[in-house]
């Protein structure tokens, strides 16, 4: 290992001096091959590279809903972009500077998306006829003339791999594992990232495998070396590093972020959290982070279906604990029924819903916007719950603790929106210090005399009482209750009574909300109203219409159900309402039916994020 850190280091030192650096102030680079090729570590590594260096960034992975789809075909593209820059990232790019090609289905599939003179690295050794025929074309476009608008550089990755490996005892399929290691020296050498912290990485990282880490290693060295080497690369790409803000930063996934936030809020609290979940794409890492994270007070349980881990969420509710279940747009329809049982009984509960594309199965490893209305109003009965949503992988963090805190204070279920954008794309978070953090107050119910289940604060919540405590025994379940003793009653006036405390306590929570404010000027021609994912597209778009003297705002709702008390008269301020969604126009719905405005829709089911472009140019036709 130290050998190959010193080889790294003078490679690196060597780069520095070698030959011309030219200086970007951003980039977008795409990482695309087939699902085996590991594309998405190596654009993680490479989002690692840029992050040790203080850059901003953003990432969007891409890849197949199946398992294993036909290796070498459209269908098994998987991708990683990344944005990087000088100055402030809103989102990964809209079209890459850079495409690593590692066979022709990914050309095929991703070239439409490269900019015009953009860089191509193309793994030649992977366009056999065989794979030429699997990705539809007719003749080689490295061959060819298709590529002439792109500066195309073909390098048999494959085979240099193989090269540089054939002493290290690995077989051929192992040895071709270690392909993406070698492209992504090929890119730390192009934009001058030094090895050694990789290297390391690389390590610790297959540790248990000595004989892997080491052909790993291998191959990225090779890689840099032969960027560094080849006269191929006459110029290599510096991006500079500007007011990045003092503080400890870590790369983190929207995932990530929305567990540590829960664990955050079980620290706050000091109450234990349990989630009760069953695996789905994309939600399963919040499961998977917060078992890493037991050694806190919190508690995991993989339940046999959706049902059983929401149910056993409310029965961790109802024993005194931070409930939480998640789960994704198909399990939200399973465990409806449950979050109806919730709602009666009263209890707070968090469901966390990483939205992905649908109906039915859909596309579910793709983005989509499309559970809003589930989330308002997906159940049967008047079964009103709080929603909110998250805007970026890093505000999964707040959102969280934000969510917990409704849910126990209003007694009440609290419905948390990400999506798989959000939830598998990363970005720099700067770690806030602890003691900035809201503590979060949970009150239980001791005291005997005067006791009644239902009896309200001025919030409209009813006690929370942990079983077995004297005096308190009450009843739950499903049937109606009495608006005091929590008994069971089916008089029709108790009914409605109870119907609407339980509507009041929800759109009460409006009082919690801060009243928005518009980013751009406060009347004007065009207010760009979002939510959740698409807030980074939405906000480059608006400032570059800003900077072109156009009279357009934006403001971007976390609050959802209720929303914000003072939105109905920011809307009437404007000429325009734009509204971009990734779904059919359910946000519009909302705002159509509560305010009597008329919006103007943005609509975008397609499984790919907003472009900044799209936006901005309806921004400008409105204008």
């Amino acid at each position: 290992m130290n050998s190959t850190i010193e080889n790294a280091e003078t490679l690196s030192k060597a780069n520095t001096g070698a030959r011309q650096v030219e200086e970007v102030d951003n980039v977008v680079i795409r990482f695309v091959g087939d699902s085996g090729d590991g594309m998405q570590l190596t654009g993680t590594e490479f989002s690692k590279a840029v992050a040790q260096a203080g850059h901003d960034f953003a990432t969007h992975p891409d890849y197949p809903s199946e398992i294993r789809a036909p290796t070498g075909t459209v269908y098994g593209v998987s991708g990683y972009q990344i944005k990087f820059s000088s100055g402030e990232v809103f989102t990964s790019g809209d079209a890459p500077d850079v495409l690593v090609a590692m066979n022709p289905a990914a050309l095929k599939t991703n070239l439409a998306d490269v900019k015009h003179g953009g860089l191509i690295i193309a793994n030649s050794g992977a366009f056999t006829p065989a794979n030429l025929e699997k990705a539809g074309y007719q003749s080689n476009p490295l061959e060819d003339s298709s590529l002439d608008n792109y500066r195309v550089y073909r390098i048999d990755i494959s085979e240099f791999t193989a090269q540089a490996l054939r002493d290290s005892g690995l077989s051929k399929k192992e040895v071709g594992r270690c392909k993406n290691y070698y492209a992504l020296g090929l890119m730390m050498c192009l934009y001058s990232r030094p090895l050694e912290n990789e290297i390391a990485d690389i390590y610790k990282k297959f540790a248990k495998k000595p004989e892997i880490a080491n052909a790993n290693a291998t191959a990225l060295t090779a890689g840099y070396a032969y960027a560094e080497a080849t006269e191929m690369f006459a110029t290599t790409y510096q991006v500079s590093v500007k007011n990045v803000r003092p503080g400890k930063y870590r790369s983190i996934t929207g995932n990530h972020a929305t567990a540590l936030g829960f664990a955050a809020a079980s620290e706050l609290s000091g109450v234990q959290m349990f989630l009760g979940s069953y695996p789905i794409t994309p939600a399963t890492e919040i499961l998977q982070e917060l078992a890493n994270l037991k050694h806190f007070n919190i508690t995991t349980f993989q339940a046999e279906d959706e049902i059983g881990g929401i149910c056993s969420a409310i029965g961790a509710a109802y024993g005194g604990s931070l409930a939480l279940t998640s789960t994704s747009g198909p399990g939200m329809a399973l465990k409806t029924e449950a979050i109806g049982l919730a709602v009666i009984l009263e209890l707070p509960l968090v469901i966390v819903d990483v939205q992905r594309a649908g109906p039915s199965t859909g596309l579910p490893t793709k983005i989509e916007q499309s559970d809003l209305l589930q989330a308002v109003y997906g159940r049967n009965g008047e079964c009103p719950v709080a929603v909110i949503a998250a805007h970026s992988p890093v505000d999964c963090f707040e959102c969280a603790i934000e969510a917990v805190r409704l849910a126990v204070k209003y007694m009440t279920p609290v419905i948390l929106l990400t999506d798989g954008g959000i939830g598998n794309a990363s970005e720099p978070w700067l770690i806030p210090d602890v003691s900035s953090l809201p503590k979060i107050e949970v009150k239980y119910r001791s005291q005997a005399e005067g006791f009644q289940a239902y009896a309200r604060d001025a919030n409209l919540a009813r006690p929370w009482v942990r079983p077995g405590t004297p005096g308190m025994e009450h009843r739950i379940g499903g049937l109606e209750k009495d608006f005091l003793t929590g008994n069971i009653s089916h008089d029709p006036l108790n009914h409605q009574r109870m119907s609407e405390a339980r509507a009041a306590k929800v759109a009460g929570i409006a009082k919690e909300i801060p009243p928005l404010k518009a980013e751009g000027p406060d009347k004007g021609d065009v207010l760009v109203v979002g939510w959740g994912s698409t807030y980074g597209s939405i906000s480059q778009a608006v400032g570059m219409a800003a900077a072109e003297g156009k009279s357009v705002a934006q403001v971007h709702l976390r609050h959802i159900n209720p929303m914000p008390s003072n939105l109905g008269d920011m809307l009437k301020r404007y000429k325009k309402v734009l509204v971009p969604e990734l779904n059919l126009g359910q946000l519009s719905k909302l705002l159509r039916e509560h305010y009597l405005c008329d919006v103007v829709q943005l609509n975008k089911i397609q499984g790919k994020p907003f472009k900044v472009s799209e936006i901005y140019d309806r921004i400008m036709e409105l204008c």
